[in-house]
Order: C-alpha cells, then sequence, then structure tokens
C-alpha cells in the first residue's frame, strides 16, 4: 500500500524553506496574472510579503491575498486583520455594533478588562472623509466599521498583528511629505538597530547561487538585499558583495 493511501490524503505546501525557494516562488507569482496588481512583475514585492505573512503566521497565498501595497507600505487589508486576532488564544471576544451613525466595537483580551472603540459621522467629516469620493460615499456603514475595528484591534493586539498598518487606514492617510536624505538615514538606522547582522559565512555560501539568479535575470540585487534586510541587518561592505553581482567581471568573494 502507497503512502498517499496510508495517510488518506496527500499533504501539499508551497511555503518556501529557503532564500532560493522564496526567490524562485516570487518569480513565478509575479508572472501570474491572477495575483494581486502590486505583485505582478514585482518579485521584490511578493518576497517582502510571504516575509511578512510568516511573521503574522499566514500562508504564502494567504499573505498575498491580505497585504497590500499602499503609498509604498505593506499594510493589513480588509478580514485578514480580525481573521488573526480572532485566530489568536489572546483574543476572548469580539463584538461589532452600529446605529446608523457610529460604529462601535467591543473587544477583550484574556486576562484584561474589556475595551471599547467607536468612530462616527461626526469623526469622518472631521476627519475629511464623509462624502469623499470613493467607498466613503458608496459604503459609509461598512468604513466606519472598518476604522472603529482597526482602532480596537491595533489598540489591544498590537503583538498579534505585529505593528501592521491597517490598508483602509492607510489609504485615507495623505501621502508623508518628504523630509529629505538627513531623516531617510535616520529612520533606516533606527528600524536596522534591532535586527541581527547577516552572517558572512551564510553570505559567502549564497553569493554563487546569487549570481545564477541575477544573470538568468531571475531576481536583482535589490531584490536579494530587500530579502535579507527583512530578517537581518547588511554591513556596506555586505551590500557591495552583493550588488557587484550584477558585475560580470567581479570575482566572487573567497
Amino acid at each position: 500500500m502507497n503512502e498517499l493511501a496510508t495517510t488518506g490524503k496527500q499533504s501539499f505546501s508551497l511555503t518556501p524553506q529557503s532564500l532560493d525557494e522564496a526567490m524562485r516562488f516570487a518569480e513565478v507569482l509575479a508572472k501570474s496574472s491572477i495575483v494581486p496588481k502590486d505583485f505582478q512583475g514585482n518579485p521584490g514585492n511578493i518576497l517582502v510579503a510571504v516575509q511578512w505573512g510568516m511573521e503574522l503566521g499566514l500562508q504564502p497565498m494567504q499573505a498575498m491575498q491580505s497585504i497590500a501595497v499602499i503609498n509604498g507600505r505593506p499594510a493589513l487589508w480588509g478580514d485578514a486583520v480580525i481573521g488573526l486576532v480572532r485566530g489568536s488564544p489572546l483574543c476572548e471576544y469580539i463584538y461589532e455594533t452600529d446605529d446608523g451613525s457610529t460604529a462601535t466595537i467591543r473587544v477583550k483580551r484574556r486576562g484584561e478588562d474589556e475595551q471599547m472603540r467607536t468612530f462616527s459621522m461626526d469623526d469622518a467629516k472631521s476627519a475629511g472623509l464623509a462624502g469623499k469620493q470613493g467607498p466613503w460615499s458608496q459604503y459609509p456603514k461598512r468604513m466606519r466599521q472598518m476604522r472603529a475595528r482597526a482602532f480596537a484591534l491595533r489598540d489591544v493586539f498590537p503583538d498579534v498583528l505585529r505593528g501592521m498598518p491597517i490598508a483602509e487606514e492607510v489609504e485615507d492617510t495623505p501621502t508623508e511629505k518628504h523630509m529629505g536624505p538627513a531623516q531617510q538615514v535616520r529612520s533606516t538606522e533606527q528600524a536596522q538597530q534591532a535586527l541581527p547582522h547577516y552572517p558572512q559565512d551564510d553570505l559567502v555560501s549564497n553569493l554563487s547561487s546569487w549570481r545564477d539568479y541575477i544573470e538568468a535575470g531571475r531576481a536583482t540585487p535589490k531584490d536579494i538585499m530587500a530579502k535579507v534586510e527583512s530578517k537581518y541587518q547588511l554591513s556596506d561592505e555586505q551590500r557591495k558583495q552583493i550588488e557587484a553581482l550584477a558585475n560580470p567581471q567581479t570575482e566572487l568573494a573567497q
């Protein structure tokens, strides 16, 4: 009797087990016409979304459907937010109501007091959202619900959501004004301080396969660095080694 008959079902998963598998996975999906448009032709965005999904406990295909790129930032989309919280053992209950002008959500984290958040049409007017062309004009009740939900779940379950912004909020937020290179440098340094340094031995062992991907047009040095820097901090010298892979005259580091 074969293994399939013994187990009764076949196990299959698209979850990447290594960086190389993740890059191949991203390349295939980027060529697909059924992935969200922000990911089509953009394997770099797919790599980042899959990594975020793994941090949140989402399978790769779930991550592709639940993480949106809004104003250049990854954000959780729609009911994925409440789905993650309800699926956590930290959540005791979530109740949502709407009286026609105000959305109310009551949530309770296990071991803590109930928390309540509201979002009314007066709040929407103050924020310049009421009557705004698009969902706020077509589905005001739904938009009130999503705003109240975002406030409550981000406040009470930030660890479950890993600090991810909510897409519906980010969509309504004006694009941040560029504050200049100095501010960019400080933000990058602060974000990387909490990440461990990428082991040099790992980098040297991966250079050959990374070069193959680049020469085959399946990835760019930028894609590779984006994937590595989602988990580790690269030194300036390591970044130069990866960037040099795009130059066929560059010798691999020994």
